[in-house]
């Protein structure tokens, strides 16, 4: 069953995310997804990982970041992922309104820990993880873009329910309308949340510290890497794609990061030269397009069996 998707042209939207944050959203153990834009639909969001092997010193920062929350509303015993695979795709979330950061942080209609996770400009709320019984490989790419049909036939056919450690129901203002959960909801329809601040540990304050120096340790050579991996260097989409990254958003970054504005100019053989900003940059102004429909990917040997048909000739 499709999530309620209202908005553009979106058809099994999927959203590119590095790990651990890719896994720890579709086990339901990070609730709110971060970005520098607001979120252009609800509805079903389908999570992959890509293909950035993440350190165990990530690994250690985000799972002790979110030991930390957890125990602001006293669940001391959070089972985290045995493994982050790579160029995956996880499971999926429902993605059912969007606030600004301060908006988040002051909402005492949810749980500390879920305010304390609000640590970028905007927030994507959460909810209902489902996770891939076998994650299986496929391409991922930048921005929203729209899985294609036999991809999605096959997965929706093996996910199941994740129960997180505190399962989060954010409420809806109006029912009736799935984005009135919405930038500038909060003081109009909850005019009684009034931003108490939750009180911190100097534990709590070291954790969210070391998750944010975690999220800004990705190099220019892992974001040119990335390119490189899922497209043929040579090609026009390629070239394209490389040259918008300017214009487009940070869909593989992860959310407690710094935003930069360093940039790298490379040239491909052909001699057109194509300027990458890196994840996180400040330049991801513009909300991401509905239009984009990825290549179909190349499954692993090991689930090539499972997925047959996937692949193209």
């Amino acid at each position: 069953m499709r999530g309620r998707n209202s908005y553009g042209n979106y058809t099994n939207p999927c959203l590119t995310m590095h790990q651990p944050w890719a896994s720890l959203l579709v086990y339901g153990i990070k609730r709110v997804e971060g970005r520098s834009w607001p979120a252009p639909f609800r509805g079903r969001l389908w999570i992959h990982a890509a293909s950035k092997v993440p350190d165990e010193a990530t690994i250690k920062a985000m799972e002790d970041f979110y030991r930390e929350i957890y125990a602001v509303n006293g669940i001391t015993d959070v089972q985290f992922p045995e493994h982050y695979p790579v160029s995956r795709l996880l499971g999926c979330v429902e993605m059912v309104g969007c606030l600004e950061r301060e908006e988040l942080a002051a909402w005492e209609m949810v749980p500390e820990g879920v305010r304390l996770e609000a640590q970028t400009d905007f927030c994507w709320l959460c909810e209902q993880p489902q996770k891939l019984l076998i994650p299986f490989e496929m391409r991922g790419y930048q921005r929203i873009y729209n899985l294609e049909k036999k991809i999605y036939e096959s997965a929706v056919r093996g996910i199941r329910p994740v129960e997180g450690p505190l399962p989060v129901k954010f409420p809806i203002p109006d029912q009736r309308d799935p984005f009135s959960l919405k930038p500038g909801s909060i003081g109009a329809r909850f005019p009684k949340s009034k931003g108490s601040e939750v009180q911190r540990s100097s534990n709590l304050d070291a954790a969210i510290a070391g998750a944010r120096a975690a999220a800004t340790q990705f190099s220019k050579k892992d974001q040119n890497s990335q390119i490189t991996q899922n497209s043929n260097p040579n090609s026009a989409r390629t070239r394209q794609m490389t040259r918008k990254l300017t214009e487009e958003d940070e869909t593989t970054s992860p959310d407690l990061g710094k935003r930069f504005d360093t940039r790298d100019i490379t040239s491909d053989k052909e001699g057109n030269v194509n300027q990458t900003v890196h994840e996180g940059s400040s330049r991801d102004t513009q909300p991401p397009r509905a239009d984009s429909r990825p290549d179909s990917g190349a499954p692993s040997k090991i689930f090539a069996a499972a997925l047959k048909g996937l692949t193209r000739s």
